[in-house]
């Protein structure tokens, strides 16, 4: 039986990187616009973050938990969970500024459509919390928070997917701002962007809690949908941003990778 408290607390965790995509309209209470390079540099991290802590955390914990035979299938199904959000999210036109300017139905349109798109964000932070509870401090692989031992594993991804939010937060603001839209509305809009990801964090995390044996299979599924959005998403997104640059913007995509994966580098050694 999955214990209620242990729900909320990946509610909650889930609930932060929705929240942490509203820092990334923060900095327009500061100045009007961030340059391209600072954009392309954003996404360049977001995505290193994401890679290392599919390949350092998620992908390690499955084949710690058995064989590669449910974990690569749990990669291939991630990816098409990500093949099928694209083709669902090509018929509709779901940007900043129909958030903006929908009335009530639209707004749960755009919040089902949002849903499919950040579903496997929720998803890696779901399954990294399949150990909440179970008594590993001592070991040196969890933390105690509020008296409860969360996995190392899982603060690790919460922080990951938040820091992968901030740049994403930024993306929905800058049309907002064109749009004369205010900060503060700037920030409620990025946050609910991502409000989905509490709900797939939950769901994930009571899957893989009633079905311990599929726990391979979970975390392929999370570190599969991670990665193919990188690939498909995150650094054609910085390329786009960085064509007026000098190179195209790859100076400064691999720098932020680059960053991204070594501050990750220590869940490798977890």
């Amino acid at each position: 039986m999955v214990a209620a408290e242990h729900v909320v607390f990946v509610f909650i965790a889930g609930l932060l990187t929705a929240l942490a995509t509203g820092l990334g309209a923060i900095p327009f209470f500061l100045v009007e616009e961030f340059s391209d390079r600072w954009n392309v540099a954003l996404w360049g991290l977001a995505s290193g973050i994401m890679v290392a802590a599919s390949l350092f955390g998620l992908i390690r914990e499955g084949l710690a938990y058995g064989s590669p035979v449910l974990l690569v299938p749990g990669l291939l199904t991630g990816v098409v969970l990500v093949v099928v959000s694209h083709e669902v999210l090509d018929g509709f036109d779901h940007g900043p500024k129909k958030f903006e300017q929908a009335d009530f139905k639209k707004l749960l349109l755009i919040l089902g459509i949002l849903t499919v798109h950040s579903f496997p964000e929720g998803v890696a932070v779901g399954v990294s919390f399949a150990e909440l509870g179970l008594d590993g401090a001592a070991a040196g692989d969890s933390l105690l928070v509020a008296g409860t031992a969360v996995p190392l594993l899982a603060v690790f991804m919460t922080i990951a997917i938040s820091i992968h939010n901030v740049p994403e937060g930024t993306a929905i603001a800058i049309p907002l701002r064109s749009l004369g839209i205010s900060e503060w509305k700037m920030v409620w809009w990025a946050v609910f962007s991502s409000l989905p990801q509490p709900l797939g964090a939950v769901i994930a995390y009571y899957f893989v809690t009633l079905a311990k044996e599929f726990l391979p299979f979970g975390f392929g599924f999370a570190a599969g949908a991670m990665v193919y959005l990188v690939a498909t998403e995150f650094v054609p997104e910085a390329l786009d941003l960085g064509d007026g640059l000098p190179g195209g913007g790859k100076r400064e995509l691999l720098a932020g990778a680059v960053t991204g994966v070594l501050a990750m580098v220590p869940l490798a050694f977890v």
